[in-house]
């Protein structure tokens, strides 16, 4: 008989324990999902870019804020979710840009927003007409500059070259403009 109590207070025991574990894992909160970089790109832009004297895109830029100078984008050719990640392009404050970047340099890689959005071809997606218009006076703020990572654009595989495209309505600038912004 020792040994049947034994193995009731046993089972009972392990059933109770079973139990209180089932039930606290139940009431114990979720545990949240640690934040990564690639969190929180959710400004959603189409332009297209021009690059080696071809108009390429319209391109889905993802973006978000990473600093108050600096907004970085992922660029892709459409919104699947097995879109291969084509371009990265950084958005930055023109007093930063043009304080660390030679003329030379600028008219080479990067763009004036304010003439890109100007053109009419940046549409700021998934916002209401208000958010959208703040994000583009923001964006006009700031100077472009686009890294290509895909090269060529209708490989296989990327070839190890970074290509620079441009904004559409690029517009060198000279010394004197340079330096007014």
């Amino acid at each position: 008989m020792n040994g049947t109590m034994n193995y009731k207070y046993a089972f009972f025991s392990t059933l109770l324990i079973s139990g209180a574990l089932v039930l606290g894992s139940r009431s114990a909160p979720p545990q949240e999902k640690p934040r990564t970089p690639a969190d929180g790109h959710e400004i959603h832009v189409l332009a297209p870019h021009k690059m080696d004297g071809k108009v390429m895109g319209p391109y889905h830029h993802y973006c978000k804020p990473v600093s108050s100078d600096v907004l970085e984008c992922l660029i892709y050719e459409s919104t699947e979710p097995n879109a291969l990640l084509k371009q990265v392009e950084y958005f930055v404050a023109k007093n930063v840009s043009r304080s660390n970047v030679s003329l030379e340099t600028w008219n080479k890689f990067y763009h004036d927003h304010a003439v890109e959005i100007a053109t009419g071809r940046v549409q700021v997606l998934d916002r209401s007409p208000e958010e959208a218009k703040k994000i583009a006076e923001a964006a006009a703020q700031t100077d472009g500059i686009i890294f290509h990572l895909w090269v060529p654009d209708d490989g296989k595989a990327p070839s190890g070259t970074v290509g620079h495209p441009q904004s559409v309505g690029h517009k060198e600038m000279t010394a004197k403009e340079y330096s007014a912004k």
